[in-house]
């Protein structure tokens, strides 16, 4: 079921999910790709892959990064990475999540490592963080705006965490955050519609592949 099927009379005749549009300079943002999500459940407690549209994600994250190269577009990735022996670097996020630890520098699972064809080029941003948001103590908006972008492609893992919350901050450091449903998973489907459906309704426009792959392939 896609966010199409969700009945959303109510949020449209309350004012919600009107088209914010694209800018003119997108840039295309990777939130935490890595093989955590994308290998089997007894291996990773990140994985992704009992949800076949997320095990499918990565394609459609390679799609996107061709076309930004073809298009000479800015290329930023975000990744997690903890180096405190007690994760006192993630905080209170701790608390919550004990499978943080997967990020942990040195860690024997190595489930950190990147996806065949996802990974980053010499002249790529990379931003390293500690919480969900690539944009909380990172320094990416600073980044952001040293290269002029005004939009945002967003993709990556998962929606409903660390997607979510870097498409939020983006809207509210002035960027456009263009979501692109397929480049993007979570746990279960009913958690990834709910969440595109949130995000389409405030925050962000959520954006089909061939939409986003036309805009990063033809550049500024």
């Amino acid at each position: 079921m896609s966010i199409e099927h969700v009945s959303s009379s109510s949020y449209a005749s309350s004012g919600f999910s009107n088209r914010m549009g694209w800018g003119t300079r997108p840039a295309l943002l990777l939130i935490d790709v890595c093989k955590a999500y994308f290998v089997p459940s007894n291996v990773s407690p990140l994985s992704l892959l009992d949800n076949p549209a997320a095990a499918s994600a990565p394609d459609s994250m390679r799609r996107l990064v061709f076309a930004a190269r073809e298009g000479n577009v800015p290329v930023i990735w975000s990744r997690v990475e903890y180096t405190e022996p007690d994760m006192a670097d993630a905080g209170l996020f701790w608390n919550k999540a004990k499978v943080l630890d997967v990020w942990k520098r040195g860690d024997e699972r190595s489930l950190a490592g990147l996806l065949d064809g996802l990974e980053p080029d010499a002249s790529d941003v990379v931003v390293v963080k500690k919480f969900a948001s690539a944009f909380f103590g990172t320094g990416l908006d600073t980044k952001l705006k040293a290269l002029d972008i005004d939009t945002l492609v967003i993709c990556g893992v998962s929606t409903s965490g660390c997607v979510r919350a870097t498409t939020l901050d983006s809207m509210q450091h002035g960027f456009r955050p263009m979501v692109v449903a397929s480049a993007c998973g979570d746990r279960t489907q009913e958690i990834q519609n709910a969440n595109l459906f949130d995000l389409d309704a405030k925050y962000a426009d959520v954006v089909a592949e061939e939409d986003a792959v036309g805009r990063l392939r033809k550049g500024w």
